[in-house]
């Protein structure tokens, strides 16, 4: 059993993220952080990557990973089959979806999306594609009727809508800080937000149900003695990771906060809300 093996090589622990692939890139974007995290606990941490979220619910069902970091649409799936109990949030200022018109665009409110071609990104994802086809649901659309939806990588769905191939796009807000911060300064003001949602709920750093509740305590307490620490760590990481800038971790998380990604798999079809959309 894992806990036996936790104790007998001096805490060693396995840590896994759901939406990088591959070692070099995890090392890239969390090495810092994980570093950092040995340091203040006193535990050894191995990576372990993961292809889709899928394989990380897998890995952390079958003991071969010990503790994810994951997003609202990937918790909600992840304490549902996998009983993963949460050591930490992450929380996220301003982490919120929304839609983007182009600034000449004739659409002033999102029903007038309806028959339009709206872009989003990854198939699942909680500020990307989840939160944006909620947005349209609450404006008395039917996402999956009425708009014709494209997800793909958003940078190509960005430059669709700059060609007019699309006549909206829904994104994150750092996504879109991202993508004006690369515009020339006087096409920075070329696009306008149709509408934006709601702060989404915390990222989450989860255990798996085999880890001991003395080595999940001791991780906890870890992150809260040494909180500055760690999200300065977080900061020094490469592209992926500045979207937790100005972050702070929170211990006390409550579980009915993530209704509302819930809500979202309902609107996309999957109101068991027990599966990743589009794996």
């Amino acid at each position: 059993m894992l806990g036996g093996a936790l104790s007998a090589h001096a805490e060693n622990i396995r840590l896994a993220v759901t939406d990088l692939v591959g070692l070099e890139e995890l090392q890239r974007e969390f090495g810092p952080f994980k570093s950092e995290l040995e340091r203040v606990s006193g535990l050894g941490i191995d990576f372990l990557p993961v292809t889709n979220r899928t394989a990380a619910l897998e890995a952390l069902r079958f003991e071969k990973v010990d503790f994810v970091l994951a997003g609202p649409a990937e918790y909600v799936v992840m304490q549902k089959r996998a009983n993963a109990s949460v050591v930490a949030g992450l929380y996220r200022p301003d982490y919120y979806s929304l839609i983007v018109v182009k600034a000449d665009s004739p659409i002033f409110s999102v029903r007038e999306l309806k028959g339009k071609r709206v872009g989003m990104g990854p198939v699942g994802s909680t500020s990307r594609h989840l939160g944006p086809i909620q947005l349209l649901a609450d404006s008395g659309l039917d996402p999956l009727k009425d708009t014709g939806i494209t997800n793909t990588n958003l940078r190509l769905a960005w430059e669709g809508l700059k060609k007019g191939d699309l006549e909206a796009v829904g994104m994150g807000r750092s996504d879109l800080e991202n993508f004006l911060s690369k515009e020339a300064q006087e096409q920075r003001n070329a696009y306008r937000i149709l509408v934006r949602g709601g702060d989404l709920p915390n990222d989450l750093l989860m255990a798996g149900e085999h880890v001991p509740a003395r080595t999940i305590e001791k991780l906890r307490t870890a992150i809260v003695d040494n909180s500055e620490a760690l999200v300065a760590s977080i900061g020094q990481g490469a592209e992926h990771v500045k979207r937790y800038q100005g972050m702070r971790f929170l211990t006390t998380i409550a579980d009915k906060d993530y209704d509302i990604v819930r809500s979202m798999y309902r609107t996309a079809g999957y109101p068991e809300y027990s599966e990743f959309i589009g794996d």
